[in-house]
């Protein structure tokens, strides 16, 4: 079995502490399971403060962790040659416009026909890297641009960058409700406590901040743009919801269908028949995780957003 050598330097922030060793590092790493921490922090590839640990120990937050540890070939996942749009491509660094539908990893209920599938046949190298080198993640119904990482220095980096906010995320989504203006969300999430499917806004949970600001009104609905600080499961969607304006489509976290007064029974079908959520990851920057040059890209709405947007304004048009 093939294998390269993970080479990661970072701290723990302040506020892990008292958290375990394990869990702190898979809070800071979420694209390496618990169980191969574990087994790092196990074999003495995982030094605090010089020191060797334990997985249990407790940390105190502004430790100097540092990893060096053999990443073994990635085996689980079969190459598939399913036909992928790339926005940026160069050694070290793929940019890719997903689709709606495309799951990212393969897992319960999708145990194949992913995007993780894909770039391994586009790229068999990436066989060597954690889930193919992709470094974070779009929900299966959100459509736009996502990073992966060619190789393991890019890799290393691209993790250290997207845990110091380094990576620009900008997204664009349809909402229920007309906002007024523009604002932040800043309200922790975790898990729902009744329903492990779903997150939600909860005290004690982990930060989570989203800004975002109108990109236009409409009678009953507000086309926005959105951009991340943090990158928790599902943020966008349980942010904007927590905020009163749940996303148009999102059978999770969008509640009853609400429609306004007089709507034609055209937009009542469309916003009826959406079949997802309405997001979209529409813009990317960042640096170059090896040559530091800035790397920006764009990606349009698809096709049902832009159309759902002009069926909206038409019915502002008609009324």
């Amino acid at each position: 079995m093939n294998a390269q050598t993970l080479e990661l330097s970072l701290t723990i922030p302040h506020e892990q502490a008292g958290q375990r060793l394990d869990q702190a590092l898979a809070a800071l790493l979420p694209d390496y399971s618990r169980s191969r921490l574990k087994a790092w922090i196990d074999g003495g590839e995982v030094t605090v403060d010089g020191a060797a640990m334990r997985p249990r120990d407790k940390v105190f937050g502004g430790e100097a962790v540092q990893i060096k540890a053999q990443l073994p070939e990635e085996t689980r996942a079969a190459p598939q040659a399913i036909p992928l749009v790339l926005v940026h491509e160069d050694k070290h660094v793929f940019v890719v416009d997903k689709p709606a539908g495309l799951v990212v990893h393969p897992g319960a209920g999708n145990p194949d026909q992913t995007l993780q599938n894909a770039l391994l046949a586009l790229d068999p190298k990436l066989a060597t890297l954690p889930r193919a080198g992709i470094v974070h993640r779009l929900d299966k119904d959100t459509s736009g641009l996502l990073i992966v990482a060619r190789t393991l220095p890019a890799h290393t980096a691209l993790v250290r960058m997207i845990g110091d906010r380094d990576v620009h995320r900008e997204y664009e989504a349809i909402c229920r409700g007309v906002m007024t203006a523009g604002g932040t969300v800043d309200a922790p999430i975790d898990r729902h406590p009744t329903d492990r499917v779903r997150m939600a806004v909860r005290d004690g949970g982990r930060e989570a901040v989203t800004h975002y600001r109108v990109i236009k009104r409409f009678r009953a609905h507000t086309h926005v743009r959105v951009q991340l600080e943090t990158g928790r499961t599902h943020q966008i969607r349980v942010h904007l919801a927590h905020a009163g304006f749940p996303i148009v489509g999102d059978k999770v976290y969008g509640g009853r269908l609400t429609l306004p007064k007089g709507v034609s029974e055209t937009l009542r079908q469309a916003l009826r028949d959406f079949p997802r959520q309405a997001l979209h990851a529409a813009r990317l920057q960042f640096d170059h995780p090896v040559t530091g040059k800035p790397v920006e890209c764009v990606s349009p709405l698809p096709a049902d957003m832009r159309g759902l947007l002009d069926q909206l304004a038409a019915e502002d048009r008609a009324a």
